[in-house]
């Protein structure tokens, strides 16, 4: 039986990474996948629910024409750690058979769901499949052959909310980073 998580009051986390720094980083990773595909089609994942935030913006500053796909999955449920166990929660609408994928995800520590996404969509039959992931936390990676094409920070191994992400559903609509202490 799983426990509840405790009860989060609502306030205003401390700033880890700045509004303007996040907006400013997503458009370099942007200019660096307008500048590998060029103006050839991509599908984008949206790697739900976390990652909404990044991909939107992300969106607004590619290029090249983009269909975009949601995928629903799940590796916290109410924890702050991974519990290891990847559960997909939404899928695909469309095929990837010979389609240039890439994966936008909110934050990569354990890499778990990262590699596990990976594997599950080169079973689709893509051309190929890169990911961007706003957050890496290198310290709290178990899995390392992981490869991530698109870094925006590195972070250390601490609880991040804000810009999409997560405590118990509250905290993803704040418009920078910040920490859970």
């Amino acid at each position: 039986m799983s426990k509840n998580p405790p009860e989060v009051k609502y306030f205003e986390p401390p700033v880890y990474i700045a509004e303007a720094d996040i907006k400013a980083r997503v458009r370099e990773l942007a200019q660096k996948i307008n500048a590998e595909y060029g103006m050839q089609e991509i599908t984008a994942i949206c790697t739900l629910k976390g990652g909404i935030v990044f991909f939107t913006d992300l969106l607004r500053h590619l290029k090249m024409p983009v269909v975009c796909e949601f995928l629903g999955v799940s590796s916290y449920g109410n924890h702050t750690e991974s519990t290891g166990e990847v559960k997909v929660t939404l899928d695909l609408n469309e095929p990837l058979i010979g389609r240039h994928v890439l994966v936008v995800e909110d934050i990569v520590d354990t890499g778990l769901t990262l590699s596990y996404l990976q594997d599950y969509l080169k079973m689709k039959k893509p051309a190929s499949v890169k990911t961007a992931a706003l957050l890496f936390k290198p310290e709290a990676l178990k899995t390392p052959d992981l490869k991530i094409d698109y870094i925006g920070f590195e972070i250390p191994n601490r609880f991040v909310v804000g810009y999409g992400l997560d405590y118990a559903e509250k905290f993803r609509g704040l418009p920078y980073i910040g920490t859970l202490e």
